[in-house]
C-alpha cells in the first residue's frame, strides 16, 4: 500500500464512524458498513499494530436495531406493562333464613315431574355487572327462571315490574319471560313452590 492510499482509507473509516454515530437508519446501515468493512482489511504488505499506528484500520460497529414495533426502552423504563385482567368475585346478598334456594326449587320441580331442561346457574347476573337486580341466587331453565331475593320487599318490587309473567312466593320469584311454558302449566310450578314453605 502506498502512502497516497493511506489518507483515503482513513477518510473512509472516519466517514463510516460518523455515519454510525449519527444514528443512521437500519436501511442505510449496510451501505455505511461496507466501506468500513473494506477499509478494515489490511492492505498487502501493510504493517499491523495497535490503534493509531499507520497501516492499522479501525472499524466502527453499528449497534443492532431493535425489532420493528419493539419498545427499545423495555417495560421497566416507563412503558405501560399489560397485566391480565382479573375479575373480583361478585358478592351477592345472602338469601333469607328459611327461604328455599334456587337449586332446591328447581330440584323440587324435577321431583314433581315438571320440565326444567337446561338448568344454568346465572347468579353472577344478579350483581352490578349483570342485570343488577340485587338477587341472591338465579337459576335459569328453558321452562322457568327462579330468582331468590334477600328480602320479600325486593322480590315484590321485581315481580311487579314483570307483571303477569311472574309469580312470587316470599322472597322467591318465578319468571316466565324467557320461557316457553304454557300458561296452563305455570300453575303447576307455582303450586310446587308454594308447597316448599
Amino acid at each position: 500500500m502506498t502512502n497516497r492510499s493511506l489518507p483515503a482509507v482513513a477518510v473512509l473509516v472516519i466517514a463510516a464512524a460518523l455515519t454510525a454515530a449519527c444514528g443512521d437508519d437500519a436501511e442505510d446501515a449496510p451501505r455505511a458498513a461496507s466501506p468500513a468493512a473494506s477499509a478494515s482489511a489490511p492492505a498487502a504488505g501493510a504493517p499491523s499494530g495497535p490503534t493509531g499506528v499507520p497501516g492499522t484500520a479501525t472499524t466502527a460497529t453499528t449497534p443492532a436495531a431493535p425489532p420493528t414495533g419493539a419498545d427499545p426502552a423495555g417495560p421497566s423504563a416507563g412503558g405501560t406493562e399489560r397485566r391480565p385482567a382479573t375479575t373480583p368475585p361478585v358478592e351477592l346478598p345472602v338469601r333469607p333464613t328459611g327461604t328455599p334456594g334456587a337449586r332446591q326449587v328447581v330440584d323440587a320441580f324435577r321431583a314433581a315431574g315438571l320440565r326444567v331442561p337446561n338448568p344454568r346457574d346465572r347468579s353472577v347476573d344478579c350483581g352490578p355487572d349483570g342485570l343488577g337486580l340485587g338477587c341472591s341466587e338465579l337459576i335459569a331453565t328453558d321452562a322457568v327462571t327462579v330468582y331468590v331475593f334477600p328480602d320479600e320487599s325486593s322480590a315484590s318490587d321485581v315481580a311487579e315490574t314483570w307483571g303477569g309473567q311472574s309469580f312470587r312466593r316470599g322472597a322467591v320469584v318465578l319468571n316466565y319471560l324467557e320461557a316457553r311454558t304454557p300458561v296452563a302449566e305455570r300453575a303447576r310450578y307455582e303450586k310446587v313452590l308454594t308447597g316448599l314453605r
